[in-house]
């Protein structure tokens, strides 16, 4: 039996909370990461999970190279539509397969 993990979901307004608050005391501490750990410490998040919310904030607001959550968003939704157009064409596919075969299975008619 395979046992998921459990994620939590945090709102928008506790990530954009996160995120305020780690560009605001950013400057009270030595490095980043001590910065990302003292903060989620607080949150009650980890500091992976905060780190990764402030580098797509910086993306957000063009500071940063990479995907916008919107484009994010976008690109999921254009990959799970391939993923259905490819299902419909293999069921086509063997549909069309199905039906040949049986054109060919049927008796001559004079």
């Amino acid at each position: 039996m395979d046992q998921k993990k459990h994620t939590p979901k945090y709102t928008a307004e506790f990530r954009e909370r996160g995120v305020r608050l780690y560009r605001e005391h950013r400057s009270d501490y030595t490095s980043d990461s001590a910065a990302y750990k003292a903060i989620s410490g607080k949150l009650g998040c980890s500091h992976d999970t905060l780190r990764a919310w402030c580098i797509q904030a910086a993306r957000d607001a063009g500071e940063r190279d990479g995907l916008t959550s919107e484009q994010k968003a976008r690109l999921k939704e254009l990959e799970r539509e391939v993923k259905e157009l490819r299902t419909a064409n293999e069921i086509l596919k063997k549909a069309s397969a199905y039906f040949a075969m049986a054109e060919l299975d049927r008796p001559f008619r004079k």
